[in-house]
């Protein structure tokens, strides 16, 4: 492989990416079998996460107050699944068929008022320049000039989702981004109103519905508590698939892709429990190889990618550790070393 480089800042524990690299060498290392759709597969898992579910709520029903945040947790990761089997249909890689991506896709992140289409358009655009600066839409960090010029309050705030409430973060993203329909362009716009109509009708059946039969305390218990436990995982898995303290953000005119999906994507391995709930959404890098490859065949791809080009791959371990390390540190764009901390950045003359 040549010695020319496109990131010096690449650290030395992992191999530099040569310029000449394409992404299409990559995915070309990988066999067709992992890219096969199994509907068997596809609809087991499908029927185990129903069932997860669904027995976390009738869990929910007959618990005494003392179990209610284990079974918080359990229904919260496990509609969690239900997001990335909906994910999956927004990448069209749960079914061949369109219309079955876009109903399912749509049943599933029902629950979660996430609309579909702008989830699946805006998602798509994040792996198209994933970790490509001012561009990607996946929480980027803020450079120092934008962060200078804020007002004091979205200071505040910006450094709170970057810190101990990183967990929230996912929440103001749902919120600012995916309901004005206006913000989408042609076909998408339709699509995108769609989605956005069978949310809120979903909401404006179910959340009434809640609070008619089981009060304030109703709504909390059976969506809210959940609910935030899903974007806790949401939020912490989006974190950490691309922050860490040395992974960059490159500028256009420096960006590469082999270089962005490989090198800049974080492999992280959660408790098992939370791997087969979620359906290793967090064996991330052959996802951002190729979207098409389906969930259940992420655990295989990684292995052949790991075995072809591991000197590139990022891997780490959940821990709160881990989260101290990137919400201590990942804070403000730095060119030279990827992120200054808030403290050194306040610090500094």
């Amino acid at each position: 492989m040549a010695s020319s480089t496109l990131n010096p800042t690449i650290p030395q524990s992992r191999a530099t990416i040569a310029s000449e690299l394409r992404l299409r060498d990559i995915v070309k290392t990988l066999p067709r079998e992992v890219f096969i759709k199994d509907p068997v597969k596809a609809w087991t898992a499908v029927a185990l996460n129903v069932l997860v579910v669904a027995l976390g709520y009738w869990g929910l029903t007959i618990a005494p107050w003392f179990l209610l945040p284990p079974l918080w947790i359990l229904t919260g990761t496990a509609l969690t699944g239900f997001f990335v089997i909906g994910h999956d249909c927004a990448h069209r890689s749960f079914s061949n068929s369109r219309w079955v991506n876009d109903i399912v896709g749509h049943i599933f992140m029902m629950p979660l008022i996430y609309p579909f289409h702008s989830w699946r358009v805006l998602h798509n655009y994040h792996h198209k320049h994933t970790n490509k600066l001012e561009v990607d839409n996946a929480w980027q960090p803020f450079q120092a000039e934008f962060y200078d010029n804020l007002p004091t309050v979205a200071k505040w705030g910006y450094q709170l989702m970057r810190g101990r409430l990183w967990w929230m973060a996912s929440i103001l993203h749902w919120a600012v981004l995916h309901f004005n329909w206006q913000n989408f362009e042609g076909k998408d716009r339709e699509k995108v109103r769609l989605s956005v109509i069978v949310v809120v009708a979903f909401a404006a059946v179910t959340f009434p519905l809640l609070i008619a039969t089981g009060g304030v305390w109703g709504f909390v218990k059976f969506w809210l508590l959940p609910w935030l436990v899903y974007h806790f995982w949401m939020s912490t898995f989006t974190l950490v698939h691309h922050t860490m303290p040395d992974i960059i953000f490159t500028p256009s005119d420096r960006w590469n892709e082999a270089e962005a999906q490989l090198s800049g994507t974080v492999h992280c391995d959660y408790p098992g429990w939370v791997e087969f709930l979620c359906h290793d959404i967090n064996v991330h890098v052959p996802h951002h190889i190729s979207t098409a490859i389906p969930f259940y065949n992420l655990r295989p791809a990684h292995s052949i990618l790991k075995a072809k080009w591991g000197s590139y791959i990022y891997e780490r371990k959940f821990s709160w550790a881990l989260m101290k390390e990137i919400t201590d540190q990942c804070h403000i764009y730095d060119p030279v070393k990827a992120y200054k901390s808030f403290k050194e950045y306040h610090a500094q003359p």
